[in-house]
């Protein structure tokens, strides 16, 4: 099946995931030192980063007039969405610097040659990280899904402040909402430093 467009969708006939506890023990995490190739040809080492920093996680971006994963994907509970969040992020990213995050990175399982494509096609302004051997997904125990033989990240946002995880939002419905939802809770969160 092609994929139908990416970012007009209607949320009142996708189902909305429900929490699952996947990501009840994350909040006061540290994050470990791994490394990830980023979208903007570096590799980032979120664990050495300062200041405070948002993360966004999604299963798996589409691409335009592509086959999808599987003839269900939009039935799936927080599978559909992951261009619309990134687009939120986008159109919010000015806003979330000026509310305090020092740094801003979408982050999935696929590979970074697909994030680059799609990075560049939607013109992010931040880089999107690839955890394609889910070394930092199995370090923090993400809340995961597979699909046709894939594991996926679920939908989920992460407020990083010094390497430990301070709020985590998930689940995350509807997708284009999120980076809304982190701005609001940025301004009410200011950082005392």
């Amino acid at each position: 099946m092609t994929q139908p467009s990416l970012t007009d969708v209607d949320w009142s006939k996708i189902p909305a995931p429900s929490d699952d506890g996947g990501a009840a023990h994350l909040t006061g995490m540290t994050i470990p030192s791994i490394t990830l190739r980023a979208t903007n040809d570096t590799s980032v080492m979120l664990s050495t980063l300062e200041g405070r920093t948002v993360v966004f996680a999604y299963p798996r971006t589409g691409e335009p007039g592509k086959i999808g994963l599987v003839d269900d994907w939009d039935m799936i509970p927080g599978a559909r969405g992951c261009t619309p969040q990134a687009c939120s992020f986008r159109d919010l990213f000015a806003e979330l610097k000026s509310a305090g995050a020092a740094h801003v990175f979408g982050l999935s399982t696929q590979s970074n040659e697909y994030q680059t494509e799609m990075a560049s096609r939607l013109h992010l302004p931040f880089p999107v990280l690839s955890d394609e051997e889910l070394e930092l997904t199995h370090a923090l125990k993400l809340p995961t899904m597979l699909v046709a033989g894939l594991t996926l990240i679920k939908r989920l946002a992460l407020v990083i402040d010094d390497a430990r995880i301070t709020h985590v939002f998930y689940p995350v419905f509807p997708p284009d909402r999120s980076a809304g939802d982190v701005l609001a809770w940025l301004k009410a969160n200011p950082r005392g430093d």
